[in-house]
């Protein structure tokens, strides 16, 4: 496998993972409510999605609410995901591979 075509891939795979705790977290709160604080697993996704965040809110316009920050941090990992998509595939038939 070409070099370039592995990062995307890991690349790929790192923002589903990340996605995938987001969208825990997300499932989580609604389910735990005000107790979610208190909740093991609610800790461990917010301890692998806060720097995620963060991110988020630091290239983010200050207009965006903070409560809607991670709603947002979903959706540019879900472009981001979408557009490694499109590089994979470039990639993959720049390298005359069928991916």
């Amino acid at each position: 496998m070409p070099l370039d075509l592995l990062i995307v891939t890991l690349l790929r795979r790192l923002v589903e993972v990340a996605g995938f705790f987001l969208l825990g977290q997300g499932v989580l709160a609604l389910l735990a409510g005000k107790q979610r604080q208190q909740n093991l697993f609610y800790s461990v996704l917010r301890v692998v999605t806060t720097p995620i965040i963060k991110v988020v809110r630091y290239v983010s316009p200050r207009q965006v609410i903070d409560a809607h920050i991670p709603l947002l941090t979903f959706f540019v990992l879900f472009w981001l995901w979408i557009a490694l998509a499109f590089a994979k595939r470039s990639l993959c038939a720049a390298h005359g591979l069928q991916c």
